[in-house]
């Protein structure tokens, strides 16, 4: 088991170096994240598991961009996020970063094929082959047949595949995923999860938050999140011994 400043002969991929982020509220101050760093290497699976509030997805968006420390700083694929305007992390983060979300978030107006190009046009890539690419990837999570249908005509599970095929565009480097399996039956939770040990396998970075025990436990690090920091690894191992 690892803990979250594990190291070793890969390339680091991930570096949040004393993450602090402090959100106001009318309470006053509230410190979410507590002097956190955190590196993962190109090509390993992570899960990040903890209970509700203790900052996982706040460290998750730190990861992709979507908030910003107030104090430290995030490398993600060999890019400075805290020195990039926000229009910037959002051009950077279509090419660099697939995030597959509980709740799916495919548009509903849009075919599912039209959703698994959408991250193409947005930033420009894959021109005059985008079609071609969608349908590639709906290939790749087995959902072919449903490339023009719309997300309401298909099951929850198929809906998950399809996110993840649009995680995969515009081939990023890295994958996260917010409890993806979370709203999935457990045969559809184990086909996603199938999926993304075949991404691992080719070469792609997975970090995932899950609040799934027996899922984690597959997953070959485990970094606990609690009270606003990561738990070392004698700590992580202690827990695990004791429940």
């Amino acid at each position: 088991m690892a803990n979250g400043n594990n190291k070793n002969n890969g390339k680091a991929l991930i570096s949040l170096e004393n993450v602090r982020k402090i959100y106001k509220t009318k309470a006053g101050p509230l410190e979410v994240l507590k002097g956190v760093s955190f590196n993962v290497n190109a090509g390993e699976f992570v899960a990040i598991v903890g209970p509700s509030g203790s900052g996982k997805s706040t460290l998750i968006n730190m990861i992709t961009g979507i908030d910003r420390p107030t104090e430290g700083e995030v490398y993600v694929a060999g890019q400075r996020l805290t020195s990039m305007g926000e229009n910037q992390v959002a051009k950077w983060r279509g090419k660099n970063v697939g995030v597959v979300f509980q709740f799916f978030q495919l548009l509903p107006t849009l075919t599912v094929l039209e959703n698994v190009m959408m991250p193409m046009n947005y930033v420009g890539t894959y021109k005059g082959e985008r079609k071609e690419r969608a349908m590639q990837l709906l290939e790749l999570v087995d959902l072919p047949d449903v490339a023009h249908k719309y997300p309401s005509q298909i099951s929850g599970g198929q809906q998950q595949r399809a996110a993840i095929a649009r995680a995969l565009a515009n081939d990023p480097p890295l994958i996260v995923g917010d409890e993806p399996t979370g709203n999935l039956d457990t045969i559809s939770a184990g086909i996603m999860f199938a999926l993304f040990e075949e991404l691992v396998a080719n070469g792609k970075t997975i970090v995932m938050v899950t609040h799934d025990k027996d899922l984690a436990g597959q997953i070959p690090r485990v970094v606990e999140v609690r009270d606003g920091r990561i738990l070392s690894e004698e700590e992580v191992d202690q827990r695990l011994v004791q429940r």
